[in-house]
């Protein structure tokens, strides 16, 4: 018989205000990326204190939890646990007190939400036709990212997920509505550093050096006609240097600068020529101002591309516990998001939770030292998270 709805929207009540003093205890101890080992310690002494198994892990952080019902099906739930450095500004009574640290995109919520969802299905485990893991994932906010090491360690496998589902907070839509999009929802994320190495001198003898800050900023100003000028237009692609750093002293010509940056498209054809674009064009300039340079690729993600059969799961899951009307279609942005990793290997989709609430400041963009998010959205992914899972190995078994 299947699970009816209002049994999971009476546990999901049953269980919001121990996910919202769960959400504000990590809200208070944010932990940067694979420095997250209370927060593990954490998470693994809730899921056990539930009777949820854990899946070993050699890892330093992260923790994935096991549920076995009675079928062959098999599901799978991602929450990331890691924060950003950020200072946090808000006064709330939860404010994070580690300082220069803050869960300003939201992974504590990430991390009520799913775990109230371990809670609740571990609660319906002898009528669950099927078995979920449930992955805690660190380092989503730093490259290369937790999921590739999670993938590495065999998490998808033994048993092996048919579907994942992945849930993110979105402070542009109203609590109690969520955002769906079919295919590429997010952008690919291809990071890198380069080192330029000049030979330095005296500022007012420019021509007995190599100036590595000119050559720098040539080379910066260069990069955006790979945009402009390499790419369709119809593909949008993004290059951006979020930091650089070089020289020692007005009078001194630098000899090395090191640039920090970042490249994102929606268009996999354009992920695949974009490393290739950014090397052609360091060692043109560099060449052309007789600097060397160093090139490493930090991180290659994929696009984050939802999968029609695991959204339309979501969507029905949510018109059947809140009606129609509710759901609203989510942009495409150049964002990055490692959970496109397990969509490559598993069809999976990720939603956008809404967590906008004008009346209480809810309404600031992600990684703001202002960010707040609405509280009462644990209930309504909670309640999605379980239902989809609980529809998911239903219609497996049918």
């Amino acid at each position: 018989m299947p699970i009816e709805k209002n049994e999971i929207l009476k546990l999901t009540e049953k269980l919001y205000l121990s996910q919202v003093k769960w959400r504000r205890h990590l809200h208070q101890y944010p932990e940067l990326s694979n420095q997250e080992f209370k927060t593990t310690a954490f998470l693994k002494k809730q899921l056990t204190h539930y009777g949820i198994g854990l899946y070993p892990l050699k890892m330093k952080t992260g923790a994935v939890g096991i549920i076995r019902g009675h079928g062959k099906s098999v599901a799978a739930v991602r929450s990331d646990i890691d924060a950003l450095p950020i200072t946090e500004i808000n006064r709330l009574p939860f404010r994070s007190k580690e300082d220069g640290v803050m869960h300003a995109c939201g992974h504590d919520i990430h991390m009520a939400v799913v775990l109230g969802t371990a809670i609740i299905l571990q609660w319906l485990k002898k009528k669950l036709p099927g078995t979920i893991k449930i992955l805690f994932q660190p380092s989503e906010e730093m490259p290369p990212g937790g999921a590739a090491e999670m993938i590495r360690e065999g998490i998808l496998k033994n048993p092996s997920p048919q579907m994942i589902f992945g849930v993110h907070v979105d402070p542009t839509v109203t609590t109690g509505k969520i955002g769906l999009r079919d295919g590429a929802i997010m952008a690919s994320v291809t990071d890198f550093d380069i080192t330029i190495f000049g030979r330095g001198g005296h500022a007012a003898r420019p021509h007995l050096g190599v100036d590595a800050i000119v050559t720098a900023a040539e080379l910066i100003d260069s990069m955006q006609k790979i945009v402009s000028r390499e790419i369709n237009p119809l593909k949008p692609v993004v290059i951006t240097f979020g930091s650089i750093s070089g020289g020692t002293a007005r009078n001194v010509i630098a000899d090395k600068v090191t640039l920090h940056g970042t490249a994102r498209t929606l268009s996999r054809d354009s992920l695949k020529r974009i490393p290739n674009l950014i090397k052609r064009t360091i060692d043109g300039v560099c060449r052309a101002r007789g600097a060397d340079y160093k090139l490493d690729f930090i991180a290659n993600y994929p696009p984050l591309c939802n999968n029609e059969n695991a959204n339309k799961i979501l969507a029905e899951a949510y018109q059947e516990l809140f009606g129609k009307n509710q759901i609203v279609e989510s942009p495409q942005g150049m964002g990055g998001e490692d959970f496109a990793f397990y969509v490559q290997k598993v069809p999976g989709a990720m939603f956008r939770l809404g967590v906008k609430n004008d009346k209480i400041g809810a309404n600031k963009p992600w990684h703001a030292s202002d960010f707040i998010a609405d509280e009462r959205s644990l209930f309504y992914g909670t309640a999605l998270l379980t239902m989809s899972v609980v529809r998911f190995l239903e219609k497996q078994e049918e």
